[in-house]
């Protein structure tokens, strides 16, 4: 059995890119660990905060559930503070993910790794899916952390598949153009490219469709994010299995298949 572990910038980003990859890799008998790099301070308070709690604290308690809900074995923070969307002055605050210096979060990631003796490593693309700065830092620390760990783990990276969404807005569209879609995925992200990665870069596909009612179920523990879990949330059950019962990965180093993303259990295929 193996050791994986998925570092993330936020949380509630394991429940909406990740967390089937992980149920799956739990039930198989795989150890599964799940890190955040920052605490998520600058999310949506939420309406049920209790008087004197900070949200940092509120948050961790729904990572802790989204963890049970996904059936991942141990929940770590590297401890830094959420540097907010691009562009905003939390970017260079002093404590924040995107101000750290490299090496220093590299280290911290890489005790972890150790600790763990981690087979996996899983971070995001070169440009975090559409270049939130976080997601960016996230994808630098991961891959010098690999560097430095006592035994370098295998690294993955969770992306989008920009072809697949395509297709699945121009059918939404073409069923009923009265509800077109308002987001559109070759469209800049924050960095000015187009989000997630061309099929024809991505090496691995996860079907976790029959585990779907997982990924609600640990969306639904980061209920306090309103704006972005909410709106996941409120995409009819079909759809999202469609949308969200896929996750995406390329492998450094590994080229992709010509035939399109191998629809196997990556863990089963030894580098």
């Amino acid at each position: 059995m193996s050791t994986l572990v998925f570092l993330h910038a936020h949380p509630d980003d394991e429940a909406s890119q990740t967390s089937l990859t992980m149920a799956l890799a739990a039930r198989q008998g795989h150890r599964v660990v799940v890190v955040f790099a920052t605490n998520g301070d600058h999310g949506e308070p939420a309406a049920d905060l209790p008087a004197g709690m900070s949200v940092v604290t509120y948050r961790r308690g729904e990572a802790q559930r989204s963890a049970e809900a996904i059936g991942t074995h141990r929940v770590a923070w590297l401890g830094y503070a959420d540097s907010g969307m691009t562009g905003w002055a939390q970017n260079d605050h002093e404590d924040s993910l995107h101000a750290a210096d490299l090496d220093e979060a590299a280290t911290r990631l890489a005790a972890l790794l150790d600790e763990e003796d981690a087979d996996v490593l899983v971070t995001y693309d070169d440009h975090g899916g559409y270049g939130h700065p976080d997601h960016v830092k996230a994808h630098r620390v991961a891959h010098r952390a690999a560097e430095l760990a006592a035994r370098r783990p295998r690294l993955l990276e969770s992306t989008l598949n920009r072809d697949y969404l395509r297709e699945l807005r121009n059918a939404a569209i073409a069923a009923d153009p009265a509800s077109a879609l308002d987001w559109d995925p070759d469209a800049p992200g924050d960095d000015g490219r187009p989000i997630g990665t061309a099929q024809s870069q991505i090496r691995y596909r996860v079907d976790g469709r029959d585990l779907i009612a997982v990924k609600r179920a640990a969306l639904a523990c980061h209920a306090s994010q309103t704006s972005d879990v909410g709106m996941m949330l409120a995409i009819p059950e079909q759809f999202f299995t469609e949308t969200f019962g896929y996750e995406w990965y390329v492998e450094p180093g590994r080229p992709p298949e010509s035939g399109g993303p191998l629809d196997l259990w990556w863990l089963d295929d030894a580098p």
